[in-house]
């Protein structure tokens, strides 16, 4: 089985996401499975360097489930974009470019965040743009834990802001940039996270039918999968994961 699952926004203000996230890796955690994690498994990572006891908690989890056989794979999200290679060797994660292509057997698919294709938010592709940079990362990450720590609470804090004041399409993938995407990528399923709106949509792009599949976001109470069994893919609330 393939899982796919994105935007946990695990922090220490979400114990039971977290909890709901180490109870999916203990149910899966052989070498038949594959988890793909499409960005924003945390709600900020401010290095791999980072001792806080909840990310100490994750890196401690993926480890024991990629020992245990679960191959796991990350793309990185819009607030964990500096999880690097520290994090992947410590937890055994293997860290993916963004569009990545899964090949399957019977079938195709095209993974990424999502950020990248709402391009009517001009304001937010400046700032990822800044973000992504190495010159802005290196300078990141030279600074102390602690004051990383606080730069990052009060860059959620401003993006929370602006986020209430946006219209909703900006928050959205822009119809025409999301037809280009899946043309370049030879009408591949795509697979994506980041905009919240859990849903399938069907795009017609040069007379060919193109599935879209949209991943949930989790809340204290509940996490959601997409899964991928060699012949469909279905949703699946994690309480409803067999053992």
């Amino acid at each position: 089985m393939r899982y796919f699952i994105a935007d946990l926004h695990l922090s220490s203000r979400s114990p039971g996401a977290t909890g709901i996230f180490i109870k999916l890796l203990t149910d899966i955690a052989r070498p038949e499975n594959q988890l793909y994690i499409l960005g924003d498994l945390f709600e900020t990572w401010i290095g791999d360097d980072d001792d806080a006891p909840v990310s100490r908690q994750i890196v401690a989890a993926l480890s024991a489930a990629s020992h245990q056989g679960l191959a796991i794979f990350l793309l990185h999200g819009n607030r964990d974009f500096l999880i690097g290679a520290r994090f992947a060797a410590e937890t055994g994660v293997h860290l993916l470019s963004e569009p990545y292509l899964l090949s399957t057997p019977n079938g195709q698919f095209i993974l990424a965040h999502g950020d990248a294709l709402c391009t009517d938010d001009a304001e937010y592709q400046q700032f990822r743009a800044r973000m992504r940079s190495p010159e802005w990362q290196a300078a990141f990450l030279q600074k102390p834990l602690a004051e990383r720590r606080a730069l990052a609470e009060r860059l959620r804090q401003q993006s929370q802001q602006a986020k209430d004041a946006k219209s909703a399409y900006l928050m959205d993938l822009n119809p025409a940039a999301t037809d280009d995407f899946l043309r370049q990528h030879g009408y591949a399923t795509f697979i994506h996270g980041h905009t919240h709106r859990p849903s399938r949509h069907d795009h017609i792009v040069d007379g060919i039918h193109v599935e879209r599949w949209v991943l949930a976001d989790w809340s204290e109470k509940q996490g959601e999968t997409l899964i991928w069994d060699g012949e469909q893919l279905k949703r699946q609330l994690l309480d409803e994961i067999s053992h």
